[in-house]
């Protein structure tokens, strides 16, 4: 695959964000990286490969973009209230800086997203507070909720990014447009949690696919299976 690393200036976040792009040409997808991983994971542990001829044959094109998971959510020296804010900057950064350029280089208006474990909540948190910029979302043993992680401080921030609070108040039309895979698996620390989405985007008409695995642990394998299937399947490039 061609790929290339680039360092992208956020004026959002006055830092630089790694990103690898794989691909020369292609509808594209933006992915994230578990917990506390860092832009190459996804590659390092295969979940690109299992798509390699498809961003060969310029079908699609991927931008995997580091996390701040060390300035938010993992930083255990930050207060609650820090740790949401740097979070809502990154967030705002993608929907300002980031998607942009990715429209502009590719040509498309709405992208696909996509993440495993706690990747799967960033991704999914992107698209249901931007729905009009996502065509697809592929969560894969996501989790959909950053409470624990607060320790009992709630403002705004943390609930324009806690979808399991924001989705139970959204507006279901915003939706009917996008392929929204939740995916899990029997063995799946996450399984629940991808229960309890799924019943709520149930609830409020919200179409989606709801795929749960055989006999998989919450893991690469698992991951790498979903996320070539999903692709496939999708009409990312029709």
């Amino acid at each position: 695959m061609q790929e290339k690393h680039i360092k992208f200036y956020s004026h959002i976040m006055s830092q630089d964000i790694d990103i690898l792009i794989s691909g020369h040409w292609g509808y594209p997808i933006l992915m994230f990286p578990t917990s506390m991983g860092n832009y190459l994971q996804n590659k390092d542990f295969g979940l690109l490969d299992t798509v390699g001829d498809l961003v060969d044959a310029g079908k699609i094109k991927l931008y995997n973009v580091d996390s701040i998971d060390f300035q938010s959510f993992y930083a255990k020296d930050l207060p609650a209230h820090v740790k949401i804010y740097n979070y809502n900057l990154y967030t705002q950064f993608l929907k300002e800086e980031l998607v942009p350029a990715i429209q502009r280089e590719c040509g498309v208006h709405r992208i696909a997203v996509a993440g495993c474990s706690f990747g799967g909540y960033h991704c999914s948190n992107f698209a249901f507070k931007n729905p009009d910029l996502v065509a697809h979302m592929f969560s894969m043993s996501g989790a959909f909720s950053i409470k624990s992680f607060m320790k009992g401080h709630y403002d705004d921030n943390v609930y324009f990014n806690e979808p399991m609070d924001f989705m139970n108040h959204a507006e279901s039309w915003k939706f009917n447009h996008m392929n929204i895979v939740l995916g899990t698996s029997d063995w799946d620390i996450c399984r629940e949690d991808n229960l309890n989405m799924s019943r709520l985007l149930a609830n409020k008409g919200i179409n989606h696919w709801y795929d749960e695995k055989r006999w998989a642990s919450h893991d690469w394998p698992l991951w790498k299976m979903m996320f070539s299937e999903y692709v496939r399947k999708m009409p990312l490039y029709s």
